[in-house]
């Protein structure tokens, strides 16, 4: 098996979560785990061949979402086929545009859209 790397999203209401991103992103949910409470602490999306996952936070494990904490320090970039409709989509469903999406001079048609959970996206597209 070769290496991989899946980034695990902290949120603050996972089935929301789960549904901002199959609908704005398009993700697919492959698997969903609940304790007994129905805390999700870990399901697991595919963007195209990507794998990510989400978790509820739970402050006393030292999982903080974004909000919790003032924000967060990472960007997430999706490339997608049409940034410009992403984005729109994003916000349209609850998401915050950060910087418009638009032709980069490195090459990218790119955007930054803070999601209703606090996470920071980077749109990215080939350019128009």
């Amino acid at each position: 098996m070769d290496s991989e790397l899946h980034p695990k999203l902290l949120v603050s209401d996972a089935d929301a979560a789960i549904a901002f991103y199959t609908e704005a992103l398009g993700a697919a949910l492959n698997f969903r785990a609940a304790d007994d409470h129905d805390v999700v602490n870990h399901a697991e999306l595919t963007l195209g061949s990507s794998v990510f996952a989400l978790a509820q936070s739970v402050p006393e494990w030292g999982w903080h979402d974004p909000r919790s904490v003032g924000g967060s320090p990472v960007l997430v970039t999706a490339h997608v086929p049409d940034p410009d409709s992403t984005a729109d989509r994003m916000v349209r469903l609850g998401a915050e545009l950060v910087i418009p999406i638009d032709n980069r001079p490195y090459g990218k048609r790119q955007g930054r859209v803070r999601d209703p959970f606090g996470h920071l996206w980077v749109i990215s597209g080939e350019l128009r």
